[in-house]
């Protein structure tokens, strides 16, 4: 399987990327990335890109699947428009680049309150970002909606940290949705979604505690 990782640096797409490596099922990972990352592998091919202008013409958008993990927050984007790039732009170029060499299977990792209706911005491009993808004839296409991931991240976001210890301590008494995700859970239900490429479209929810295995059909 030859799979493409949007996001590779951060803090879900960086575990995707090791368990992605890990996987014999998986022969190649392309991940087009803005920095160099700071590993080599066998199976690694990571083009620096600029996701502004992104190579049109790049063989390696042709894949058995995309996983996508692009995101950025508010206070880093600094502007409800760079926010938009990140969140929304960003993952659906890709989209359109992969889908139009024929890439079948496209994850992405979205919100828990993701919806087009919503009131709050956040959720809001989320939402939208999951119609237009809907729009693009992907095979298979499933959005992972997690709560607040859990995880060390690159650079220091005190709030988000805080957050996190106060739902580590109260996560069994907090409703299934409010609770802490660690981001190598979602790694695994995410890449095993792409591997596994079911016809339609499909959510992983954020009930479905620490994202067991597909059954029957429907994320448990």
């Amino acid at each position: 399987m030859k799979l493409l990782l949007a996001g590779a640096s951060g803090l879900v797409g960086s575990h995707v990327l090791r368990l992605a490596l890990a996987d014999e099922r998986i022969t190649q990972v392309t991940a087009p990335v803005r920095r160099a990352l700071p590993l080599t592998h066998a199976k690694l091919l990571a083009p620096v890109v600029n996701y502004d202008a992104l190579p049109e013409g790049a063989a390696w958008w042709q894949a058995d699947a995309v996983v996508c993990t692009l995101g950025t927050t508010m206070k880093a984007a600094g502007s409800e428009a760079a926010f938009r790039r990140v969140d929304h732009d960003y993952p659906l170029a890709v989209a359109r680049l992969a889908r139009a060499q024929g890439t079948p299977t496209y994850v992405l990792n979205s919100a828990a309150s993701a919806s087009a209706q919503s009131r709050f911005f956040y959720n809001r491009v989320k939402g939208e970002l999951e119609q237009a993808l809907a729009q693009l004839g992907f095979a298979s296409l499933t959005y992972a909606r997690p709560g607040l991931i859990g995880g060390e991240r690159g650079e220091p976001r005190p709030a988000e940290r805080a957050a996190i210890v106060a739902l580590s301590a109260l996560g069994p008494l907090l409703p299934r949705s409010w609770r802490l995700y660690p981001a190598q859970n979602i790694a695994q239900a995410m890449l095993a979604a792409a591997l596994l490429a079911q016809p339609g479209v499909h959510v992983i929810p954020a009930e479905a505690v620490n994202y067991p295995a597909l059954k029957d059909g429907a994320w448990n």
